[in-house]
């Protein structure tokens, strides 16, 4: 597992700069005010969050006329116009379960989590909702799934689902996975499709994922890993950050922000390409019981 380098020189790479440095780094690697090249400047998750936020408004949206992710402004497909995002990606089973054609993910995070019957699973950053009712239809009865999103329309457009779906043990929360409204080890699985990517403080989303797993809880996302040699104009692309390229981290970054948040039992794999210098993964790790 790779270590943040701590010169001046590593902290102004862009793939430092695409994670915040670990608290007890900063000083030595990102200045003693924590906002010098390797670590966010204080305005720099907002304005980012605000630029996803809009996005994946106008997606919720399109989706919500339309009924499939096809037609919102958030590419599906790579180059080649080959479809590696979106509903495509779910079997049979999960169609029969949830609205999955809505989906803008690049996964099936669901697949991956072994959920049981009463567990209490959280997905954050739940879009359309198709996640959250295929987890809350698997750990009935007794279990419940919650969604946590920062976006209305998204929210409003994952209730009706529900209410269409008729499952009722699902809910759908407002606010930020950077701060997770939810109290200590209080969920059993977390997961997530393709949204930490989007965040400015990936650091932060894990480190509060790591806080609100019970112990013995596990972390199972889909998400978009980049290459290391991901190139400057694709990083600095912010349109390709809220599309679910340009924000994200290398496999190594992954691994360190999942080892410093206390997490053990990681693993990263890649399951397809989704851009000339990207792929997406499944990362999956547990809370020390």
């Amino acid at each position: 597992m790779a270590e943040l380098a701590r010169t001046d020189a590593d902290c102004c790479t862009p793939a430092a700069q695409a994670a915040c440095c670990e608290p007890v780094e900063k000083e030595d690697c990102c200045g003693a005010d924590g906002t010098s090249c390797g670590c966010p400047a204080a305005d720099a998750v907002p304005e980012v969050r605000e630029q996803v936020r809009a996005r994946y408004a106008a997606a919720a949206s399109a989706i919500a006329d339309e009924g499939s992710g096809e037609g919102a402004d958030v590419g599906l497909t790579d180059r080649d116009g080959t479809a590696v995002f979106g509903g495509v990606l779910y079997g049979e089973a999960e169609r029969e379960q949830a609205p999955v054609a809505a989906s803008l993910g690049c996964g099936v995070p669901t697949a991956l989590a072994d959920l049981a019957e009463g567990e209490t699973v959280l997905d954050l950053g739940s879009g359309a909702g198709a996640d959250v009712l295929i987890s809350a239809r698997r750990v009935a009865p007794g279990g419940r799934a919650i969604g946590l999103d920062m976006t209305d329309e998204m929210l409003e457009l994952a209730r009706r689902n529900a209410r269409e779906a008729g499952v009722t043990n699902a809910e759908f929360v407002k606010g930020y996975i950077e701060q997770i409204p939810l109290p200590d080890a209080s969920v059993d699985v977390v997961i997530s499709n393709c949204v930490l990517n989007l965040t400015g403080d990936k650091a932060q989303v894990i480190r509060e994922a790591a806080r609100v797993l019970k112990p013995g809880g596990r972390f199972a996302i889909s998400d978009v890993i980049a290459d290391a040699d991901m190139d400057d104009a694709t990083r600095a692309d912010m349109r390709q950050w809220t599309g679910c390229i340009a924000g994200a981290l290398t496999i190594e970054q992954f691994e360190h922000a999942l080892a410093a948040a206390g997490l053990r039992d990681i693993d990263v794999s890649e399951t397809h390409r989704v851009h000339a210098h990207a792929g997406a993964a499944i990362i999956r790790a547990s809370k020390p019981s």
